[in-house]
């Protein structure tokens, strides 16, 4: 395996701009990714409502479009892409992440995969490839579809640094997810682990080219990635490997690359380098040396986490599991916007998040749409306080209209409907 490298820097607002530019050619981005190519700029929304470290951040957004345009990508190629979820809204989570500002500030398309787009036989797109996948065909016999726009396009991942309950972190290879496997992709996740290693044997086969930036100015320890406990850390990093960007952010949090399960097996099968002793870091070598201690998303679990794993590796597998790959399995979609939405986000997220709110990234977001950058970052992030709006019952209110959205689009329902109308 040839060696890998990763970048890492530490940021401030005061230079976050300037720091994504540097970032990324450090990381060579500009040897991996086609220009004349289609770029897509895989956004990742793992909470409609903002919490600090869950979803890919405004200046993030920015910094990367900043850098491909100074670079000579052309905007007329270059466009954010959102996939759905049952229980997250992306059209709700790109306006309260400020995501959409951005794309509109610079005239990109933004592409919602859902909606509008051709999708293909998994088979059709990568053939024999298929017959070495760890799990996805005894998961889906006939095949799955993934977007036919993503054949021959470049893609850069925007995920954050958090912890994940399935997964025990998140980053590159989980921001593939969404965004490649069609509605019913949580039928993989007994087998996450495997499943994302078969998502990126498809990426490395139907994208021109493969990177991955991951803001790590908030980071997210516990139950994530929506009910952390946020910590500024002021770091990014960049690689194309996915593999090693996604080691190098769970040892900054302070695991063990090797003993989580999709790492290891991507480093087994030659996908990416998942040891960091393996990696070459570029950038600033102290940083990457930090070490957060996080707890990780297994000592203090919600009730609806421990749920889920008793339901997918526990004793609640044998009776309720089968009840998801039936239309029985909106309960389970129901049950998530009522804990997180209904109850957990109104009730503790502001408590959450208030030391996070308070950091100058937490003035940057909140002052988003009058603060002014120049090209190194953002002197001025605002004076006034940061808020959080949608807290009591503001959020409790509109997590029912989630709900609704979460009902209309299951798509064991969609799935009926499309064989009426047919």
């Amino acid at each position: 395996m040839s060696k890998s490298t990763v970048a890492v820097l530490r940021t401030s607002p005061k230079s976050v701009l300037a720091d994504y530019h540097k970032l990324m050619n450090l990381a060579g981005y500009q040897t991996v990714l086609d220009k004349q190519a289609e770029t897509a700029l895989k956004i990742n929304i793992s909470w409609h409502f903002f919490f600090p470290g869950s979803s890919t951040t405004p200046w993030q957004l920015e910094g990367v479009i900043r850098t491909l345009k100074q670079d000579g990508f052309a905007p007329a190629r270059i466009h954010g892409c959102h996939n759905r979820t049952v229980v997250v809204d992306a059209h709700l989570g790109e306006q309260e992440n400020k995501q959409i500002n951005v794309l509109q500030a610079h005239g990109l398309a933004n592409v919602h995969l859902y909606e509008g787009e051709e999708w293909i036989n998994v088979h059709e797109a990568v053939g024999d490839l298929s017959a070495k996948f760890l799990c996805l065909n005894q998961v889906f016999p006939k095949g799955f579809f993934i977007p036919k726009r993503f054949i021959g396009e470049n893609i850069i991942h925007l995920p954050t640094v958090k912890t994940h309950i399935f997964t025990t972190t998140t980053g590159a290879m989980k921001n593939a997810f969404g965004g490649l496997l069609n509605e019913r992709r949580h039928w993989t996740h007994s087998v996450i682990h495997e499943t994302l290693v078969d998502l990126l044997m498809i990426q490395k086969h139907i994208h021109r080219g493969l990177f991955a930036v991951m803001d790590g100015t908030f980071a997210g320890d516990g139950p994530g990635p929506r009910c952390m406990t946020p910590y500024v850390k002021n770091i990014l990093l960049a690689s194309s490997d996915q593999v090693a960007i996604d080691a190098i952010a769970a040892k900054l949090m302070g695991f063990d690359p090797l003993s989580i399960k999709y790492i290891r097996l991507a480093h087994e099968q030659g996908l990416g380098c998942g040891d960091p002793k393996e990696i070459e870091i570029v950038g600033d070598l102290e940083a990457a040396r930090e070490n957060w201690k996080f707890i990780g998303p297994y000592k203090k679990m919600t009730f609806a986490s421990r749920m889920q794993h008793r339901i997918y590796w526990g004793p609640l597998k044998k009776p309720l599991e089968w009840t998801l790959k039936t239309v029985l399995a909106p309960w389970s979609y129901i049950a998530s916007v009522v804990y997180h939405d209904s109850f957990w986000y109104p009730l503790f997220a502001k408590h959450k998040m208030n030391k996070a709110l308070s950091s100058e990234w937490g003035r940057l977001f909140h002052n988003w749409e009058t603060v002014r950058a120049d090209e190194q970052g953002f002197a001025d992030v605002g004076q006034s306080a940061p808020k959080l709006e949608r807290s009591g019952w503001r959020v409790f209110l509109r997590s029912f209209k989630v709900l609704m959205t979460c009902l209309k689009e299951a798509p064991e329902f969609a799935a009926r409907k499309r064989r009426r109308s047919a």
